[in-house]
């Protein structure tokens, strides 16, 4: 039971964070909708002592807490129910979700409930299955939008790589842009289906469009012996990974120049990868790589309602062969 003081203090926080999140979402909401986007940001940690994200998902609400070892299991509840009132959200619509910080194993798949129930979001033309009952992570990277839009629109034509496609939404663009063959891979199989799924939703044929369930570095290897090539990629790794029954752990600080040789080895010439992280201390090591060019292009990738001063949600850099 919370004393006095301390829901009084969370009271007041309710209050602040509601006010906050409607002034934003009534700035962004009729614009989004002229863009058909359904899922966007609404709060990422603005307010200090709101340790708080908030994600709107046309008439749901997505509400995560920074955990940390002084949470209270009262707070984030108070939060969502603040929150869902202003906005006039039902509870069952409410979706409430901690997020801890440090080494995270393959976060995007940590299970915490089995409803297996799916909703469709809307992302410009395309549409997309989320499932915010179960998942940590909802199977949409939202803050990567303005990205497939690019890849999107260079993507017609090429043979497209899309490593670590999570439930493929990269993909998806690639195929709408015009590719003419696209490959995705992750080593989830839950991740595998709902790329499937996320194609069939958008009317994406099976023929020239692989999926492939794999480690990457299993992948990069065996694509190099038949020797696969590609002329676009997207490279798109967790900062941490384990994999229990193989001990092998990834950590993109210590991996990333090994992944990128790899990728580079399935690359044509001119070819361009788009490689990216939400790493919050990342530091690039990319001199070695035997490139043409390397770009960083954080400040186009990053839709307005992540652009935070807090954090930078990803960084991305695009690389010529």
């Amino acid at each position: 039971m919370l004393d006095s003081k301390l829901a009084a203090k969370f009271e007041n926080q309710s209050h602040m964070l509601a006010n906050k999140v409607k002034k934003t979402y009534k700035h962004l909401k009729k614009r989004f909708a002229r863009q058909d986007i359904e899922v966007f940001r609404l709060y990422d940690w603005d307010i200090p002592e709101i340790r708080a994200a908030v994600d709107w998902y046309a008439g749901h609400l997505v509400i995560a807490e920074y955990t940390r070892k002084q949470s209270v299991p009262e707070w984030l509840p108070m939060m969502g129910a603040a929150v869902a009132e202003i906005l006039d959200v039902p509870q069952e619509n409410v979706h409430l979700k901690e997020r801890r910080a440090g080494k995270q194993d393959g976060m995007r798949y940590e299970r915490i409930d089995t409803t297996n129930k799916k909703i469709i979001m809307r992302e410009r033309d395309l549409k997309f299955y989320v499932n915010p009952y179960d998942y940590i992570d909802t199977g949409l990277f939202s803050d990567h939008r303005n990205t497939r839009q690019m890849i999107r629109e260079i993507a017609e034509g090429k043979d497209f790589l899309n490593l670590y496609c999570y439930t493929g939404s990269f993909s998806c663009y690639a195929a709408k842009g015009g590719a003419r063959t696209t490959t995705s891979v992750d080593r989830s199989e839950t991740a595998i289906t709902w790329v499937r799924e996320n194609m069939d939703l958008n009317g994406i044929p099976v023929q020239e469009n692989t999926l492939i369930q794999a480690h990457t570095f299993d992948f990069l290897k065996q694509a190099k012996k038949e020797n696969q090539m590609y002329d676009l990629a997207v490279v798109d790794p967790p900062s941490y990974s384990t994999t229990r029954n193989r001990k092998v752990d990834f950590d993109i600080l210590r991996d990333h120049p090994k992944l990128l040789s790899g990728v580079l080895e399935l690359m044509r010439p001119g070819a361009l990868i788009f490689f990216s992280t939400n790493h919050q201390d990342f530091q690039p090591r990319m001199e070695a790589l035997e490139i043409k060019d390397v770009r960083e292009i954080t400040s186009l990738t990053i839709p307005e309602d992540y652009i935070s001063k807090k954090k930078t949600i990803h960084r991305c850099w695009k690389i010529t062969v």
